[in-house]
């Protein structure tokens, strides 16, 4: 099995992470920027409800990668987690009290509690894809290769900072876009409203960041650079943009359910590019594909096993996504309860 296959795979499974999990991580960031108590509970509200039936499942595609970078990949894997373990420990860290707050902010009944465990699901939403889009960066920009001990500049360069601000923006871009629908799909006007001004803001700073980044990668990551500015990496860079402008387009005419799209084309447009741009490393500009990839038994078992799982897990994953845009998955209300109890003054023939 081609090791160009397998890395074409994991470089798919990091977009739909990037789309799914990226939406979520945004969602959070919302959350944190709400305000007080008072002036946040409607927004929060709606957060809660559109993240709750969903937000676990789109792990999924993180363990996803892991396993085909672990596996596929194992020269990589290891230079990745020796040169930039802090971020990556930081990164993973948000993620186990992001889903710690969000589980446990709901059935608290003390407000002060609640508080505490809304601003660690918050803060985590934001320093989550901050750290990840600065390994990222640290990837791009050349800073690491096999041997490269642990140190401060592998990911608190200027390229990786921008790429985890821009990770930030791309996410609470994909956060406001589909909490817009979702908004309409509530009937709550006022909240679509709110939330489609925070989506077109967000698109504006993501195209801000975008090209800030794309200038700075011309000194600091000159392979990625040429990448994204020649050949496949510069057609896909277009369709993102293409997809920024449509997506927008789409918020002020009030289409929101198709502006998910779009946002999802964005991100995941931009993910590809930027693996695309890679090419032929892994790790640019000293560890190609074919020479991080594993043994070529394994590279064919493990194709095997993602082709299972794509046919097991994808359309179940699929299905619930479906199934929680169409709103097929609200969680049963007070009032909803009441229906299904018998009146006070019904009573049961004995006879």
């Amino acid at each position: 099995m081609s090791a160009g296959v397998i890395a074409f795979v994991l470089l798919l499974a990091v977009a739909a992470y990037a789309c799914a999990g990226g939406t979520d991580y945004g969602a959070g960031f919302w959350d944190l920027t709400a305000g007080g108590a008072e002036r946040g509970k409607r927004p929060r509200w709606l957060i809660d409800h559109a993240m709750a039936p969903v937000w676990e499942v789109n792990n999924v595609w993180l363990v996803f990668v892991l396993v085909i970078l672990w596996t596929g990949f194992p020269v990589a894997f290891q230079t990745l987690f020796t040169a930039m373990w802090l971020p990556l420990a930081l990164a993973a860290l948000g993620m186990v009290l992001r889903g710690a707050g969000f589980a446990l902010r709901k059935p608290t009944r003390r407000l002060a509690r609640r508080r505490v465990y809304g601003a660690v699901f918050a803060l985590a939403s934001l320093l989550t894809p901050f750290f990840l889009g600065t390994a990222v960066g640290g990837i791009a920009s050349g800073r690491v290769t096999p041997g490269t001990d642990a140190s401060a500049d592998a990911w608190s360069n200027p390229t990786s900072l921008l790429f985890g601000l821009l990770t930030v923006a791309a996410t609470a871009f994909l956060g406001a876009v589909f909490l817009t629908a979702d908004a309409v799909r509530f009937d709550v006007p006022d909240l679509a409203s709110y939330f489609r001004r925070r989506a077109l803001g967000g698109l504006v700073v993501v195209a801000v960041l975008a090209a800030v980044t794309l200038a700075v990668t011309h000194g600091d990551a000159p392979h990625v650079w040429r990448g994204l500015t020649h050949g496949a990496g510069l057609a896909l860079a277009l369709v993102s943009a293409v997809f920024l402008i449509a997506t927008g387009l789409l918020l002020l005419r009030g289409r929101a359910r198709w502006a998910r799209l779009g946002a999802v084309g964005v991100v995941a447009a931009a993910v590809v590019a930027w693996g695309l741009a890679q090419r032929p490393y892994l790790i640019p500009p000293s560890l190609t594909v074919a020479d991080a990839a594993g043994d070529p038994a394994t590279l064919t078992w493990l194709a095997w096993v993602s082709l299972v799982a794509l046919l097991l897990i994808g359309p179940a994953v699929a299905f619930l996504y479906w199934l929680d845009i169409h709103g097929e998955l609200e969680p049963l209300t007070d009032a909803d309860l009441q229906r299904g109890r018998p009146a006070p003054d019904d009573t049961t023939d004995g006879d």
